[in-house]
């Protein structure tokens, strides 16, 4: 077998059975018309160089695309894949959060439980990331082959051929007026941390001692029956710092709407909880004897002292949270 003979193989063996002889035929032909008529090896080499790679000549002659996601839907593609994986993971790590807080076992160990919350989260998201690339790829590689177009310019985010009007809906962030992944995120972990701790209280925050085994937890140091007579309001302000910190992810900047609801927020949370600070019976009595004995003074300094000390530092927070995020929605 000549090399015609077997370019024409490579090429027609790459396409639908039913219509390998027509192109055969064809494709014969058109090498012939290009060969002079005394031609030799050399000749025949220099005809099928201009021709090309059989694949991608036998992609020319195919309805369908060689490739899975092609150049005029691949911008696309990555700008919602950049979009979305980001909301997946925050979703999956609310929901990793609430399964955590509703379904935790008072009677294991913390750093087995710290280690467990963390193994859970790496590979919830591991997962939730692999879920979205695959499903993703899949519907972008299905409209690919249902686009008969031949267009290979690519398309703008509203799937529509490009024109100088589409950069009137880019809006410019400032660098300094930006929100990072890594902030929405941290912003997340943290009302994960805060919500466990409020709710576990009596487990988690109070006494320890050393032991053989490691650190025992002894005094709680609240009581968690005060704690929980609150939790509506708890839950409406866990709802809403979610809500907040998925709205940043969205925008993607600090706007004066962004703003405001931050600063909301932050007065309303404070004021929250320092009504719930400034209930008598937050305290274990157990433990206010312990630390007044520790400290050599009496238990209404001591919880004034401690009351007092928290409530300064969510007031503080509270204002640098908010003069920060106004600060920023007003860089230009």
């Amino acid at each position: 077998m000549n090399l015609i003979d077997i370019y024409i193989q490579e090429v027609t063996r790459r396409l639908p059975e039913k219509s390998r002889a027509d192109i055969a035929l064809e494709l014969k032909s058109t090498i012939e018309d290009m060969l002079p008529d005394d031609y030799n090896e050399e000749d025949v080499k220099e005809a099928l160089s201009k021709l090309g790679n059989p694949a991608a000549l036998a992609a020319g002659y195919r309805d369908q695309p060689m490739h899975l996601i092609g150049p005029r839907y691949f911008d696309v593609y990555v700008s919602l894949l950049k979009m979305i994986l980001p909301i997946a993971a925050a979703v999956s790590l609310i929901s990793l959060a609430a399964e955590f807080i509703f379904h935790f076992n008072r009677d294991e160990a913390i750093l087995n439980m710290i280690l467990e919350l963390m193994g859970y989260g790496i590979w919830r998201l591991i997962e939730v990331a692999v879920q979205v690339f695959f499903w993703l790829t899949i519907v972008f590689a299905i409209i690919e082959r249902m686009d008969k177009s031949k267009d290979p310019h690519p398309l703008s985010p509203n799937l529509k051929p490009w024109t100088p009007d589409d950069l009137k809906n880019i809006t410019y962030i400032p660098k300094k007026r930006a929100i990072s992944k890594c902030e929405v995120f941290g912003s997340l972990m943290w009302t994960a941390i805060w919500a466990t701790l409020y709710f576990y209280a009596d487990r988690l925050i109070g006494i320890y001692h050393g032991g053989g085994e490691g650190l025992e937890f002894k005094i709680p140091a609240f009581n968690q029956d005060v704690l929980l007579e609150y939790w509506p309001v708890v839950v409406v302000i866990i709802a809403l710092e979610v809500a907040l910190a998925l709205y940043k992810l969205i925008i993607g900047q600090w706007t004066k709407r962004m703003a405001i609801f931050n600063t909301v927020l932050e007065l309303f949370s404070t004021i929250v909880f320092i009504f719930i600070l400034l209930n008598p019976n937050l305290l274990q009595q157990e433990f206010v004897g312990f630390m007044t004995d520790l400290f050599s003074i009496s238990a209404e300094p001591f919880t004034n002292w401690l009351l007092g000390g928290i409530i300064i530092i969510f007031v503080f927070y509270a204002g640098l949270s908010i003069y920060d995020g106004i600060r920023k929605s007003r860089i230009q």
